[in-house]
């Protein structure tokens, strides 16, 4: 028996999830700009959804009340997410799985680890706190002014069109993936736009480079910091939690790698018969597929790195650059976030038709955000099911757009139910520290991943490890720093 029949026998005992299939690995494009273009997508994804809470929420807030040395913690945290989100992919590319079933295949097994991570996927994105500062800033740019108490009733009606528009969009498109790769390079399109006209028309050249320098402070901590917000602005300076781990789904429904053998999650209307594997397959390590392997890699990086990483950079710099040129020292954010400052200021200072652009750009950042998590909630769900459950395998009528869709439903009428009953901050800082506490975990799983079921020709480098490990320390000191303030606040009251 060779070492391969070793494994897939051991996986087959221990985890519970059916031995991979073999295949050889598909031939991507020749890589040219054009074809990266025609290839990436997921990051786009990513990234629409990555740039709301970080950006109109935490990171303006944290600026505005403790200046922008704080934002070293920005740009380790999306340091740490872009490799986390790649070594995720890894597993993709090789197996054609999202990383949550490579998860699902670790001692104890399946059962476990798709419970434990439903549990915190639902308690980070389960109530979907973005939709309601999506309706605040819609009724904002329609009304002329911030909704107060006895505009509650209409916040609330209007909350709820906004999430049964996100399930609307979600029901057409050939495949979600695909859906959801259109609107998020239109919404990136409008949000990054209106954010550069404005940096370049209103903010002096000096402020620029003293935004920049803050993101290299490293180690600046403020002795009176609050360390929920702070949390907050760790885990949203990227993705955060769940998000990062569902990359490795639309990577698989995006084609590539070995996720173009094994199919994707069709939409409810607009699409053709797409069929999804509850298993995937791996390829034989020859030459050829080894050279596949490497040009897959520089999509996966043009990807993630330059699109992704790069973007929630730009996307924080940008937003923290126009709040602190006009938001004043010590301003309370938590409420609205920046957008409606920075709106009511353009509006008087250079043109009054920056109140309704400034909250539209506002809107557009939230709802990108909102409708990326609602589809990465349910995909995640879905895909645990799919994989994990022994009867859905052996089931020859059910489809898995049915599974999602059936979640889809039973989530947004918990979701309208739960967001009636507390505020968008609140909300969104709890989101930030379960986001934080799944990273922290996720980052050793994914590590163990990789170096025990992976072959070692495909295995990630020794420094790539070590940021891995960096990052389940990061996340653990964050989301305890979060846990010990509340314990002593706890004892104090």
């Amino acid at each position: 028996m060779t070492d391969r029949d070793e494994l897939e026998d051991d996986m087959a005992a221990l985890h519970s999830l059916p031995a991979w299939g073999t295949d050889d690995l598909p031939e991507p494009l020749p890589y040219t700009l054009r074809n990266v273009f025609r290839t990436i997508g997921p990051g786009a994804i990513l990234l629409a959804g990555s740039i709301g809470g970080g950006e109109w929420l935490a990171g303006p807030a944290a600026a505005v009340q403790y200046g922008t040395g704080v934002f070293w913690i920005a740009t380790v945290a999306i340091i740490l997410q872009c490799l986390f989100n790649l070594e995720g992919i890894r597993y993709t590319l090789y197996t054609g799985e999202p990383i949550m079933t490579g998860i699902m295949r670790l001692r104890p097994g399946s059962r476990v680890w798709g419970t434990f991570y439903s549990v915190l996927a639902i308690a980070q994105l389960g109530v979907p706190a973005l939709s309601a500062g999506c309706a605040t800033v819609l009724f904002a740019s329609v009304a002329g002014r911030m909704p107060g108490a006895p505009d509650a009733g209409v916040e609330l009606m209007i909350t709820y069109g906004v999430i049964l528009g996100s399930v609307l969009l979600l029901l057409f498109g050939g495949t979600i993936e695909r859906m959801l790769e259109w609107a998020s390079w239109a919404m990136i399109v409008f949000i990054f736009g209106f954010l550069l006209v404005v940096n370049v028309w209103f903010v002096p050249a000096e402020h620029w480079f003293h935004t920049f320098s803050g993101f290299f402070q490293f180690g600046t901590i403020p002795a009176d910091a609050n360390w929920m917000l702070l949390a907050a602005l760790a885990a949203t300076a990227g993705s955060g939690g769940i998000g990062n781990l569902g990359i490795s789904n639309w990577v698989r429904d995006k084609g590539m790698g070995m996720g173009g053998k094994v199919g994707a999650i069709a939409s409810a209307f607009g699409s053709q018969e797409v069929k999804l594997s509850h298993v995937g397959k791996v390829f034989p390590l020859t030459p050829d597929n080894l050279r596949r392997w490497g040009l897959w890699w520089k999509y996966v990086a043009a990807d993630q790195i330059w699109l992704w990483a790069l973007g929630c950079f730009v996307g924080m710099f940008l937003n923290i650059n126009l709040a602190t040129a006009v938001i004043p020292t010590g301003t309370s954010l938590q409420g609205y976030g920046a957008g409606a400052f920075q709106a009511q200021y353009l509006a008087q200072h250079l043109w009054s038709g920056f109140w309704f652009l400034g909250l539209m750009n506002g809107f557009w950042i939230l709802f990108s955000t909102h409708l990326g998590n609602t589809d990465i909630l349910v995909r995640t769900l879905t895909d645990i099911v799919w994989v994990g459950s022994s009867r859905v395998r052996q089931s020859k009528t059910i489809r898995i757009s049915q599974i999602y869709y059936a979640i889809l439903f039973v989530l947004t009428v918990f979701g309208m139910l739960a967001v009636s009953q507390s505020t968008t901050m609140p909300l969104f800082t709890l989101i930030a520290t379960f986001a934080g506490l799944l990273l922290s975990i996720a980052a050793i799983q994914v590590l163990i991943v990789n170096t025990t079921l992976l072959p070692a020709a495909l295995q990630p480098s020794w420094w790539r490890k070590a940021a891995l490990v960096a990052c389940a320390v990061f996340y653990a000191m964050t989301t305890g720093m979060v846990i010990w303030t509340k314990l002593q606040e706890f004892g104090a009251g």
